[in-house]
């Protein structure tokens, strides 16, 4: 006879890890096999994105295609706790989403270290990313720099432009019929 957390492990797992002696197990109520199959659909899609239908089958205890295709459709995906693709043809089932679960015993540890890597990795981004906010805020100012460089030139040179004065020299000149034409030279 298996105690109560013996029992709980099992049932927390996946419905294919049920020992084959079911006798010492107290009898499983409709919902409880259901949860179960579900469990074990979510085990599956942790480490897999793609799952072969003969697996399922397999590890659901189904007999057919159709019943599987119901099962996932009806009581996994219609539960929201995977979203995916029914593939007829290649005769598999491709994860797109699966709910998170608890972790198992031996898991915490390669849980951690994910965690300190995506940790690292946001660390190093967000250095780059003020490394280039600091390039770019040293950019905008010597565009800014250059740009009233550019300007106070602009203004010295219109200045120096209407300080000198144009002088207008009369000088004659005779047409082609002998008259006086006067016609201006400009003198810097």
């Amino acid at each position: 006879m298996f105690s109560i957390q013996e029992n709980l492990k099992i049932i927390c797992i996946k419905y294919v890890s049920l020992p084959c002696n079911c006798s010492s197990l107290p009898q499983l109520v409709p919902d409880q096999v259901l949860k179960l199959k579900q469990l074990t659909v979510l085990t599956l899609a942790e480490t897999n994105k793609v799952l072969p239908y003969d697996e399922l089958m397999m590890e659901l205890d189904v007999m057919n295609v159709r019943e599987l295709e119901d099962f996932l459709i009806n009581e996994c995906m219609y539960a929201g706790i995977v979203r995916g693709k029914l593939d007829q043809l290649r005769r598999c089932f491709e994860i797109q989403f699966a709910a998170g679960r608890d972790l198992r015993p031996g898991q915490l540890g390669s849980m951690i270290q994910t965690l300190s890597n995506w940790l690292g990795s946001s660390d190093n981004l967000l250095v780059s990313i003020q490394e280039k906010i600091k390039w770019a805020d040293t950019m905008s100012e010597l565009d800014k720099k250059h740009r009233k460089e550019v300007e106070a030139r602009v203004e010295e040179v219109k200045k120096s432009v209407s300080v000198k004065k144009l002088q207008t020299v009369s000088r004659p000149k005779l047409s082609s019929e002998g008259s006086r034409i006067s016609t201006l030279n400009l003198v810097e």
